[in-house]
C-alpha cells in the first residue's frame, strides 16, 4: 500500500538516517524525560507540606460579594460518575493507625487524604469572620491528620478535605461556604472532596441534607432520609452528642433488670406521637417513663441551648455552655425530676422518634447508656448502614405502629434483650464512643468502598472476635458465596440406567461443580469409566468397603465445596431449574437442610408415641436427604459426632439415615428444614415397586419407630415444625419467561 506524499515527507523528516542521529535522538529524549521528572518532583516536594493545626498566624481570605459560587449539589451523583477512582492508586509504605482505627498494618493499599491548610475567611461585606472553627471540627481534622490515611502531598491525594466547618448549618452562611469552596485550588467541581455535617437544614424546612452548593462533593453526615441519601456515594455518620463528653453515665451490668420497659426522653417529639405516648402511660404506668420539659425548669440558659421544640441539635459548638448546666427533665404526669442522660440507664428500651429533625442525638445517648434503641423514623438512613447490621443491637417500628409498641416490646424475650444490649455496648464502644472512633470508622469505610478487593467482611464489622456469632452455629456468612457451587453425591447400588439419566440431568445445572458416585455394591464392580455419560463436569466413582446408608454422608476428601447435594439414583424427575433454585435457597440458609421431599412427625394420643407422617399437610419437620442440600459440616458431624449408637443402628437396619440427619441438624441449630418448590411426588418411573425401599408395607412403622428411638436417645424432640416453603418469586405469575430466572419448576 502506497503512502501519501505529505505523510511520506513527514516520515522521512523524523526518521534518523545515521547511527549518530539515532544516538542523539535517544539522548535528547532521555534529557527531556529527566527534566519533566525533575520538574514534577520539585512541584511535589513544594506542594507537600505537613498541615499545621496551630490556630495562630492563619492567613486570611476575603470572600468578595461578587465571588463565584460553587455549583449546586448534584442529586444524581454516584460513585461511578462523580468520583475519580484513578486518583486512588497509591500504595502505602508502612505506618499504623492511631486511636481506634480498624485499618490493619498488613494492608498495603489504601486511600490518601489531603487536608487543606487552615485559613481565616472574611466576609467582604461586613468584614467579620465568615466561619468559626468548633472543637468538634478541629477534632475531626486532627484525627485525619494523625491517621495513616493522611498525605501532605495534594498530587498523590485520593480525597480532599476542605477546612470549612460545615458541621452545624445553623452556624454558617451557606452562600459564603459556596464561595469559599469555589476558591479551593483543587476543587474541580467538588470531585473527590468530602464535607462533614452533623446538623443539616434550617428552619422552617429542616432539610435532611446540607443546604450548600456542594456540586460533586461527597457528604459525610447524619440525618439523611431515603430521598436525599445517595447510596454508595454519601456516607451516614451518627449525630454526634457532645453532652456525653460532660455527663459520663455510670453504666450498669448488661444482665441487670431495669425499672422501666420503655423510656421516651425526647423533648421535640411530635404532638400526635406525644399524645399517643400519654395514653399509653395511663394504660401502662409501670412500663413507660415519659419525660418532658419541667414546668419550673432548673436548667439555666435553656433557651440558649435548645430550639423551641427542645432538641439538643445546637450543642455542636456550645461546649462551654454545656460544662455549666445540667439537663433536668420531668416525667408525665407525676412531674418528678430526672437528670439526663443518666435517666436512660433505667430503661430496657429507649424510644428514638422522628423530631424536628429526622436524626436525633438520642440514638447515641441510648447506646451509651446500655438502653436498646427503638427507632421510629420510617425513612431514616441509619449511621454506617453499609457495614453495620442494626438488627443485632436495635429495634425498628413503623411510625403508625406506636400504639402497639408496648405489646411489641413485651414479646421480646429476656435472652434477646441481653443479646441486643450486649451487642449494642460492643458496637458503641468500637465505633461511636468518641469523635475519633467515629471519624476513623468513616475513613475505614471509605477505604473499603474504594478498594473493595481489600474490604473487610460482615463478620469483621459486626462480630466481636471473642463473641460467638448469632447468625448460625456454623459461623457462616449471611449468604454463602455463589461461585463455589455444590457437589452432588449420588448413592447407588445397581440401578445403572436411572443413574446415567440422573448424571446427565445434573450436568446441566449451572451451579454444579462435581459429581461423586458412591457405589455401594461390593459384589459387583461399577461400570467402566468409558461407559459413563460424557459430561462437562468432573465425575468420580467411589466404591465403598461395606453396604451402608451412612456412606452417603461420609466427608469424602473429594468434596471441595461447602454445599453438598445428596440425591438418590432414582430421583430423575427434578429439573435443572429446581436444583439450581434449591442451591440458591441453601445459600441464604447455609446451616439448614434444604431440599425437595418433605415429611412431618405428629404425636399419636392413642399410643402416646410419635408417628412418622408422609401425607401432604400444611406442616413439615423433615426434608429427606434423598434430594437435599446441606453443609459439608453436617457430614462430618454425622460421621464423627452422632449421639448414642444412632449411626450404627441405621447401618444395621438399612433405614432412617435421613431422619437421623434431620435430628442432628435440628438439635444443633434449633431450626426447621426448608422445603423447596411445590413438587410432591418423587417416584422412579423406570423402577418397579419391588425395587423401591418404600414399597415395604412395614416401612411407615419402621420410620415411626426410628423417630421414637432417636427422641429417646436425644432425651427430647429436636425436630421443629414449620409452615413454610420456598418458591421462586415469579414462577406462578403471568410474566414472559425471559423475565423469570426459574421457569421449569415442577408442579404437585
Amino acid at each position: 500500500m502506497s503512502i501519501p506524499v505529505k505523510y511520506s515527507a513527514i516520515k522521512q523528516a523524523i526518521t534518523p538516517k545515521t547511527d549518530c542521529n539515532r544516538y542523539l535522538l535517544t539522548f535528547v529524549t532521555a534529557l527531556v524525560l529527566f527534566t519533566l521528572w525533575l520538574g514534577r518532583s520539585s512541584v511535589s516536594e513544594a506542594d507537600s507540606e505537613q498541615l499545621s493545626l496551630d490556630l495562630v498566624d492563619i492567613p486570611q481570605v476575603v470572600l468578595d460579594k461578587d465571588a463565584e459560587l460553587a455549583r449546586a449539589r448534584n442529586r444524581n451523583c454516584s460513585y461511578w460518575d462523580c468520583f475519580n477512582v484513578y486518583r486512588c492508586g497509591q500504595r502505602a509504605t508502612g505506618g499504623s493507625p492511631k486511636g481506634g482505627g480498624l485499618w490493619a498494618e498488613e494492608q498495603q493499599e489504601r486511600i490518601s487524604i489531603y487536608v487543606y491548610p487552615l485559613k481565616e475567611y472574611i466576609d467582604g461585606d461586613s468584614g467579620a469572620q465568615a466561619f468559626q472553627l468548633t472543637k468538634e471540627f478541629y477534632g475531626i481534622l486532627k484525627t485525619i491528620v494523625d491517621s495513616p490515611y493522611y498525605t501532605a502531598n495534594p498530587n498523590e491525594a485520593c480525597l480532599f478535605v476542605p477546612t470549612l466547618d460545615t458541621l452545624n448549618q445553623n452556624r454558617i452562611d451557606v452562600n459564603l461556604v459556596g464561595k469559599a469552596l469555589a476558591l479551593l485550588p483543587y476543587w474541580e467541581n467538588g470531585e473527590n472532596h468530602i464535607l462533614f455535617n452533623f446538623i443539616a437544614g434550617s428552619t422552617p424546612d429542616y432539610n435532611t441534607v446540607l443546604d450548600v452548593n456542594t456540586d460533586r462533593a461527597m457528604i459525610l453526615g447524619s440525618g439523611f432520609d431515603t430521598w436525599t441519601y445517595r447510596p454508595g456515594f454519601d456516607l451516614v455518620m451518627p449525630m454526634y452528642s457532645s453532652i456525653l463528653d460532660h455527663y459520663r453515665p455510670k453504666g450498669g451490668e448488661l444482665g441487670s433488670e431495669r425499672k422501666f420497659l420503655l423510656v421516651s426522653s425526647q423533648l421535640n417529639i411530635f404532638q400526635r406521637q406525644y399524645r399517643i405516648m400519654q395514653e399509653l402511660t395511663y394504660d401502662y404506668p409501670n412500663d413507660i417513663l415519659l419525660l418532658q420539659r419541667c414546668p419550673t425548669s432548673t436548667v439555666k440558659a435553656e433557651d440558649s441551648l435548645e430550639s423551641s421544640r427542645g432538641s439538643m441539635e445546637d450543642s455542636i459548638g456550645t461546649e462551654e455552655l454545656l460544662k455549666t448546666i445540667k439537663d433536668i427533665r420531668c416525667n408525665f404526669p407525676q412531674g418528678n425530676e430526672y437528670e439526663y442522660p443518666n435517666v436512660l440507664e433505667a430503661g430496657q428500651f429507649c424510644l428514638v422518634a422522628r423530631g424536628v429533625r429526622l436524626s436525633q442525638p438520642t440514638l447515641m445517648d441510648a447506646l451509651a447508656t446500655g438502653c436498646i434503641p427503638v427507632i421510629m423514623a420510617d425513612n431514616l438512613v441509619l449511621p454506617f448502614v453499609d457495614i453495620l447490621d442494626w438488627d443485632l443491637f436495635s429495634m425498628r417500628i413503623y411510625e403508625n405502629s406506636l400504639h402497639s409498641i408496648i405489646a411489641t416490646l413485651k414479646a421480646v424475650s429476656k435472652e434477646k434483650i441481653r443479646e441486643l444490649r450486649a451487642h449494642g455496648a460492643y458496637i458503641y464502644d468500637r465505633y461511636f464512643s468518641s469523635l475519633e472512633k467515629i471519624v476513623l470508622t468513616t475513613l475505614d469505610q471509605l477505604n473499603d468502598r474504594i478498594f473493595p478487593h481489600l474490604s473487610k467482611t460482615y463478620k469483621h464489622w459486626n462480630v466481636a472476635r471473642t463473641q460467638r456469632s448469632t447468625q448460625n452455629p456454623l459461623f457462616l456468612p449471611l449468604i454463602a458465596p455463589k461461585s463455589q457451587g455444590f457437589t452432588a453425591v449420588i448413592l447407588t447400588y445397581d440401578r445403572i440406567e436411572s443413574l446415567f439419566i440422573l448424571i446427565q440431568k445434573l450436568a446441566t445445572v449451572p451451579s454444579l461443580q462435581k459429581i461423586l458416585v458412591i457405589w455401594n455394591n461390593q459384589k459387583k464392580a461399577p461400570p467402566h469409566p468409558s461407559l459413563f455419560p460424557k459430561i462437562g463436569k468432573p465425575l468420580k466413582v467411589i466404591q465403598t468397603a461395606a453396604n451402608k446408608l451412612s456412606n452417603r454422608f461420609y466427608p469424602y476428601e473429594e468434596i471441595e465445596t461447602e454445599a453438598i447435594l445428596t440425591i438418590d439414583d432414582d430421583i430423575v424427575m427434578l429439573t435443572a431449574d429446581e436444583l439450581d433454585f434449591g442451591y440458591e435457597v441453601w445459600r441464604e440458609f447455609p446451616d439448614r437442610i434444604v431440599g425437595f421431599p418433605s415429611r412431618t412427625h405428629v404425636w399419636d394420643n392413642s399410643t402416646n408415641r410419635w408417628r412418622y407422617e408422609s401425607e401432604w399437610t400444611n406442616q413439615i419437620s423433615m426434608v429427606l436427604t434423598g434430594a437435599a442440600f446441606h453443609h459439608k459440616y453436617w457430614s462430618y458431624m454425622y460421621t464423627n459426632a452422632m449421639p448414642g449408637n444412632i449411626k450404627e443402628w441405621v447401618d444395621e437396619h438399612m433405614n432412617c439415615e435421613d431422619i437421623a440427619m434431620n435430628f442432628l441438624v435440628a438439635n444443633v441449630t434449633n431450626k426447621p428444614p426448608i422445603k423447596v418448590a411445590p413438587r410432591k411426588k418423587f417416584k422412579c418411573p423406570e423402577c418397579t415397586n419391588n425395587e423401591m425401599l418404600s414399597a415395604d408395607l412395614n416401612h411407615m412403622m419402621e420410620r415411626s419407630a426410628c423417630i421414637n428411638r432417636f427422641a429417646d436417645i436425644y432425651g427430647t424432640m429436636p425436630l421443629q415444625t414449620v409452615e413454610f416453603r420456598a418458591d421462586p418469586v415469579l414462577f406462578k405469575d403471568n410474566f414472559p419467561e425471559k423475565l423469570k430466572r426459574f421457569n421449569d419448576i415442577g408442579s404437585l
